[in-house]
């Protein structure tokens, strides 16, 4: 119930379809108070589990934060900077938000760094965007609608590729900052795949824009850095899975929104 006592419309694709462009219009605003923040004066602190945060996150969070209770006031937000405030399990629609994906590229002064917000309805992606600020580029996708690249602030229609012919190398996408033994065997089980290593969630962007086959991380992440790209590879017609080729399940009260592992796949039918 609103507060006005009336039911809140559903979350369906035509009002997710409605939002992409308010929602995009966001996470570009996040991006350029990212880009207005100092790097080389920051100050950069460290959270409990080690991982940087910056005034550049801090400053992100808040645009979002602040438009989205403006926007859609009854639909939850769960961003990194604010999991405190969680109340899981999510067991209709809500936002899922990393204010700045890539910290650790932001504060070593590379533009791999990414803003990505995603809307999750019945514990799965359904809208995503990942905007690269640095970079001038924008994913986003909407589930059962196609996924599109904007450089420039023009769109152009995306989509994955299917996996290469027997004997050609895959193209993986693999973690600047988080390698993993799992992770490495599994791309090993690939013979000559060529690795294309790259920060934060511009992995997700490649994989659906065809220009990689493949993300694997065989490793602990978190539900906010992967569930715009979820959405995005999604609806460019690809599939994320767990390593058995099960699907990932978003807002179930997971113990700090970890997500054990996960696979990106261009090709559905690669997934098996």
């Amino acid at each position: 119930m609103n507060e006005a006592g009336s039911p809140e419309p559903a979350i369906d694709r035509d009002r997710a379809a409605a939002l992409i462009e308010p929602l995009t219009d966001l996470v570009v605003q996040a991006g350029a108070a990212i880009l207005a923040v100092n790097r080389a004066a920051m100050q950069v602190d460290g959270k409990v589990d080690g991982s940087p945060v910056t005034e550049a996150d801090l400053a992100a969070d808040r645009i979002i934060a602040e438009a989205l209770a403006r926007l859609v006031p009854n639909i939850p937000a769960i961003s990194e900077e604010r999991v405190h405030l969680a109340k899981p399990p999510y067991d209709g629609g809500f936002f899922l938000i990393d204010p700045l994906d890539g910290t650790k590229e932001f504060v070593a002064g590379r533009g791999e760094f990414t803003v990505n917000l995603a809307l999750v309805v019945n514990g799965a992606p359904l809208l995503g965007i990942i905007g690269a600020p640095a970079l001038g580029l924008i994913w986003r996708g909407l589930v059962g609608r196609g996924a599109e690249r904007l450089a420039a602030g023009k769109p152009e229609p995306i989509h994955t590729r299917t996996i290469p012919p027997r004997g050609d190398p895959w193209i993986a996408a693999v973690s600047r900052s988080h390698g993993d033994a799992r992770t490495e065997a599994f791309i090993e089980e690939r013979p000559g795949a060529v690795r294309q290593t790259l920060g934060s969630a511009l992995k997700f962007g490649r994989v659906a824009e065809g220009r990689a086959d493949i993300y694997p991380r065989l490793a602990p992440t978190c539900e906010w850095d992967i569930a715009a790209g979820h959405a995005i590879v999604t609806a460019a017609g690809g599939k994320v899975t767990d390593s058995h080729g099960a699907p990932l399940h978003f807002g179930s009260g997971r113990k700090d929104f970890i997500v054990p592992e996960f696979i990106a796949w261009g090709d559905p039918a690669a997934a098996g």
